[in-house]
């Protein structure tokens, strides 16, 4: 099949939310239809455009997006090629460990700038994203080295499409705004800008028809563990289960061991899961460890986070100790990276098991303190019916002696947040994505 009727027979799917939407999906099912393109979106805010009769309803009576025609196909260009012929993957097993694991073949890659082009293209009549810094930790020399370069980490809760739209109650940010044909763009833009080396994300409900494709054809592997009773799922028109996902950069890295997690709270399964991948770096033969996770949310539930993440903190003692037999390297070096929106502040018992664990770990994001000790004063900032929540929930945490932090992303500001808070035309998510560049610490032995 040529690759024009490739995207056509694939655009006919993108175009599936003028004609009745996305069905309700099993945890197990994957997603397979991809999200409209733009001018759909454009087309539905304005009530014009490309033969859009205004609102539509589907069978039950829920209001549904009409689809133009006009340049939705000239936007979509290369990201139509990219889904349509990108493999969608399973997801692995609960607790299963699959060393040196098999993986497909590398995907045609795309180029990422051509990628970005179409982002901001679809993007030109929303407000650009708030812009932000990289910033040096204080008292920190930049580093850069031939041997030993650095690894871009980037951590973000997304936002799950089917918990903004239908669950989440965002009072201050219209409908129209958190609609996947654009909001995917905002996603995207954000990952395609800092292009990490590692990228852990969490609240993913469209794992199969968009980030794996995308990024497989960017040069990524990613994993995908979905929650087990995802809420996503009592969303009418969802699109499968949300999840934490991991990706990191083939040319980078190779995979050495995987372990998928159902957290557990005093012996007991609960809703939250956790991947934890374990690296080679291809530059420095260096090993590294790195999970991501989502805890329990609300408030009254301080306890069960606690006990998820003391749960997470000894398997990640016990990979990290097999790591250290398997790559014949002295105790202590093999370095962890832990990502993920703890939904906890630092107050919480959680945080302070973190904090204060023997596998050495410390905080990123304190590094902009000027003492190096406080978080900031927020990562997610929103307005829902209960009121205004202004917190600090998301980390990225490393382990200080094995790893050096050489950068960090800066938070933006409360006037560049906006009064209507997150997440808003401009900002895609309710939380703010954290990214950090990262090196391996030179080792005594190595020195010798």
């Amino acid at each position: 099949m040529n690759s024009a009727r490739r995207c056509s027979l694939l655009f006919s799917q993108m175009c599936a939310c003028s004609r009745g939407g996305h069905t309700v999906r099993t945890p197990c099912s994957p997603a397979t239809t991809a999200g409209s393109g733009p001018a759909a979106a454009r087309a539905c805010h304005t009530g014009t455009g490309g033969g859009g009769t205004g609102t539509q309803l589907k069978p039950g009576g829920a209001p549904v997006c009409p689809m133009g025609n006009g340049s939705s196909s000239r936007l979509f260009g290369t990201m139509t090629q990219v889904l349509n012929s990108a493999p969608l993957a399973q997801p692995d097993p609960y607790f299963k460990e699959s060393p040196d694991q098999d993986l497909d073949e590398d995907p045609a890659e795309v180029d990422p700038d051509q990628l970005l082009r179409e982002c901001k293209e679809a993007l030109q009549r929303r407000p650009a994203r708030p812009h932000r810094d990289l910033v040096h930790p204080r008292g920190m020399v930049p580093y850069s080295h031939k041997h030993n370069p650095t690894i871009r980490v980037m951590q973000w809760n997304i936002l799950a499409q089917a918990l903004g739209e239908g669950k989440d109650g965002f009072i201050r940010c219209p409908l129209e705004a958190l609609s996947w044909p654009e909001r995917k763009y905002l996603i995207l833009e954000e990952i395609l800008t800092y292009l990490p080396d590692i990228l852990c994300l969490q609240e993913v409900d469209h794992y199969y028809d968009t980030f794996q494709p995308i990024l497989a054809s960017l040069g990524y592997h990613g994993s995908f563990l979905a929650k087990p009773w995802s809420p996503c799922l009592d969303v009418e028109q969802n699109n499968g289960p949300d999840g934490c996902a991991l990706f990191y950069r083939r040319s980078r890295f190779s995979l050495l061991s995987t372990s998928n997690l159902r957290l557990s709270a005093m012996m007991v399964p609960t809703n939250q899961v956790a991947i934890i991948q374990t690296f080679m770096c291809q530059v420095t033969g260096r090993w590294l460890c790195v999970a991501v996770t989502h805890l329990k949310a609300r408030s009254g539930w301080e306890r069960l986070r606690s006990a998820q993440g003391a749960d997470l903190l000894q398997n990640l003692r016990g990979i990290t100790s097999q790591s250290r037999c398997r790559s014949k390297e002295p105790l202590g070096t093999i370095p962890l990276v832990v990502c993920g929106d703890f939904n906890a502040e630092p107050s919480e018992d959680v945080y302070r098991r973190f904090n204060s664990s023997p596998l050495g770990l410390n905080s990123v994001y304190k590094l902009l303190s000027s003492d190096g000790q406080m978080e900031p004063a927020y990562t997610t900032w929103k307005i829902r019916p209960s009121g205004e929540s202004c917190s600090t929930l998301d980390y990225i945490w490393y382990t200080h002696d094995a790893l050096s932090v050489e950068s960090l992303l800066d938070i933006p500001t409360e006037e560049q947040i906006g009064p209507n808070r997150l997440p808003s035309y401009h900002y895609p998510s309710d939380h703010l994505s954290l990214l950090c560049d990262i090196s391996f610490k030179e080792e005594p032995h190595r020195l010798m």
